[in-house]
């Protein structure tokens, strides 16, 4: 645009993408690595005609050195730049990030606004409480048909715990009462006369043990009778 068009308001032109600013910064900074580059080489190249010189010709080492001093200007005048560059072009790559982000979550926002257009708090909550009804009559359902109504529903658990505890009782008697009394042991006779009986035999007088070994009954009275 020319400088009057821009003074008497002529037509504006269209801001750059992000994405096109950035794309100019890094080729304006590869430019700048460039000239950075070529005048730290003209500076070394100075240098070394200005120390050839130093003896043989003041003059023109006076002029290297004079010559390194503006090329040092001009390279740190492009560091600067650099740095502004640099800076810019990452303030750029920041805000085009956030630019996409806000892009995305805004597409999300319309797709879930669009989701939810067609739906109903209040219809959402009657149908949870539907779902919630037709639970309960599905295990009121489950509880009836798994009910043992005609299958001894009359019975009660706490008559068949008491008859079983009368069976276990009854168990346990018969096994006390079926245990047979120990048969008492008597000792044995012994084969031989006791001492006192071996002694009276020993006093019978001969008379008496020839009638105690005759078998006639009479004499057996008598000796009863004697003794």
């Amino acid at each position: 645009m020319s400088f009057f068009g821009k003074m008497f308001g002529g037509k504006k032109e269209v801001a750059p993408t992000t994405g096109e600013a950035i794309q100019k910064l890094r080729e304006t900074e590869n430019m700048l690595m460039k000239k950075q580059e070529f005048l730290e080489s003209k500076i070394e190249e100075e240098l070394n005609t200005a120390r050839k010189n130093a003896s043989k010709n003041k003059r023109v080492a006076l002029q290297a050195l004079k010559k390194k001093k503006r090329l040092e200007k001009q390279l740190q005048q492009i560091d600067g730049t650099l740095s502004t560059i640099e800076m810019q072009r990452e303030a750029l790559e920041s805000a085009n990030t956030n630019t996409a982000v806000l892009t995305t979550m805004k597409n999300a926002a319309d797709a879930l606004k669009h989701a939810h257009q067609h739906m109903d708090v209040d219809k959402v909550h009657d149908m949870m409480d539907d779902i919630a009804e037709q639970q309960d009559v599905a295990k009121e359902i489950s509880d009836a048909i798994s009910n043992p109504v005609a299958f001894g529903a009359d019975l009660d658990d706490e008559d068949l715990e008491r008859e079983l505890d009368e069976l276990e009782q009854e168990n346990f008697d018969k096994e006390i009462i079926g245990i047979p009394e120990p048969t008492p042991t008597l000792p044995e006779a012994p084969s031989e006369d006791l001492p006192e009986k071996a002694k009276e035999k020993k006093k019978a007088p001969p008379a008496a043990a020839a009638l105690a070994d005759d078998d006639d009954p009479d004499v057996k009275q008598l000796l009863q009778w004697a003794n």
